[in-house]
């Protein structure tokens, strides 16, 4: 049992306006997000199987993990796949000073930035899309960062994936009830999360792609 919410509740969303919760449209799209990668073989799988189903999606990406993986890093772009920055080692906002944390972003957008390709590239839409680990970010340090050109990117729904004592029956429901046009949906490329995320991504594509839904990454 988890007291996470898998819908973030509209009073929510009105009390941080600024942060982005969804995309608002009339149009059959979702937006999926992998949060904490690149990591060996499982976001590799995750790129295969969004393949499958012409599927596009963001990856908020921990910038320590970009440094050791630069070739996993790489391959999300090459496969069309827009990047964000979840911070260099996945810090929490609420126990970290504002100071220690922009550098945090800002060490992990300097290896993004290194292993990004040519600019001539239309593939790359790593541009100051920002995710902060847990969602938790404190005011002070969401305006330092929207000074700088980042968005915000928060979610609509959550898919739990990452609590091993959910089933995976329970987090391909998550994903999938409370999804409309333009959410938002929290997947995650790691370890902790791989059991129930690669038994529920296949099912959740395969479900909204019968309804008529698309896929695409996130480009503000």
């Amino acid at each position: 049992m988890t007291l996470t919410p898998v819908k973030i509740p509209l009073v929510v969303k009105k009390m941080f306006p600024n942060y982005i919760w969804d995309i608002a449209t009339n149009e059959k799209i979702i937006y999926l997000t992998f949060d904490d990668g690149p990591t060996p073989d499982i976001t590799n799988w995750i790129l295969d199987t969004l393949k499958t189903y012409n599927a596009k999606a963001t990856f908020f990406c921990i910038g320590n993990n970009v440094e050791k993986y630069p070739e996993l890093f790489r391959n999300i772009i090459k496969n069309g796949h827009a990047i964000g920055n979840h911070t260099q080692n996945h810090v929490k906002g609420w126990k970290t000073k504002t100071d220690d944390y922009l550098s945090e972003v800002a060490q992990a957008e300097e290896h993004i930035q290194k292993e990004k390709p040519q600019p001539h590239s239309s593939t790359f839409k790593a541009a100051k899309l920002f995710r902060p680990p847990y969602g938790k970010i404190t005011t002070q340090q969401a305006n330092a960062l929207m000074k700088l050109g980042y968005k915000i990117i928060m979610w609509d729904v959550l898919s739990i994936d990452w609590n091993r004592n959910i089933s995976e029956d329970t987090c391909f429901k998550n994903a999938i009830s409370k999804t409309k046009n333009g959410s938002i949906i929290v997947f995650h490329d790691s370890v902790k999360a791989s059991k129930n995320m690669q038994a529920t991504l296949p099912k959740v594509l395969k479900y909204f792609t019968d309804q008529g839904f698309v896929f695409k990454s996130i480009a503000l």
